[in-house]
């Protein structure tokens, strides 16, 4: 088995794949930046799935594994309009809205400890304690109720005043 040095190190088409790359990186930024402007702050599943199959269409338009570069973009095109379809139907449909997102899950309430969904999420007591202190509590106790979000992240109502110190109480074993 031989190496084809020369043609490992010699590429033949450097101006074609500049050429591509450019174009490719420029109608993506586009894309990004004028149709999926909203959620830039956060990521969610559907969100990862748009990066991850624009990535792989990009590549192809790139790499020549496309006749042309406008193949490229048009299947990019294409997975940036099913996502924004699919982001307004839901914005117009409660229904679909439910299909595609899932509704918030409670995973503290009333300073205690939802297991049976915590379970359901594989969320042990101290992932939710070290979420629960991301979000400035520092106690299960001073938590009114916090939920496992669909984007997941968690949000945390706390309890107000007397409520959290006589929750905390009862939950001490010596209350």
């Amino acid at each position: 088995m031989t190496i084809d040095w020369r043609s490992v190190l010699q590429p033949e088409h450097t101006l074609e794949l500049f050429v591509r790359g450019s174009l490719m990186y420029l109608a993506l930024l586009t894309l990004i930046r004028v149709v999926i402007r909203r959620r830039m702050g956060s990521l969610a599943p559907s969100d990862l799935l748009v990066l991850m199959l624009l990535s792989d269409a990009a590549q192809n338009g790139m790499t020549g594994q496309y006749n042309s570069v406008p193949d490229g973009i048009v299947l990019c095109a294409t997975v940036v309009f099913w996502a924004t379809a699919l982001d307004w139907l839901g914005y117009r449909s409660a229904w679909f809205r439910r299909v595609l997102e899932p509704e918030p899950l409670e995973i503290v309430h009333a300073g205690r400890f939802v297991h049976a969904n915590m379970k359901r999420e594989m969320l042990g007591e101290d992932d939710v304690r070290s979420l629960l202190r991301q979000n400035g509590a520092r106690d299960v106790g001073e938590v009114f109720v916090a939920y496992l979000e669909p984007d997941g992240h968690v949000s945390v109502l706390r309890a107000s005043g007397k409520n959290a110190e006589q929750k905390q109480d009862e939950a001490s074993p010596q209350g």
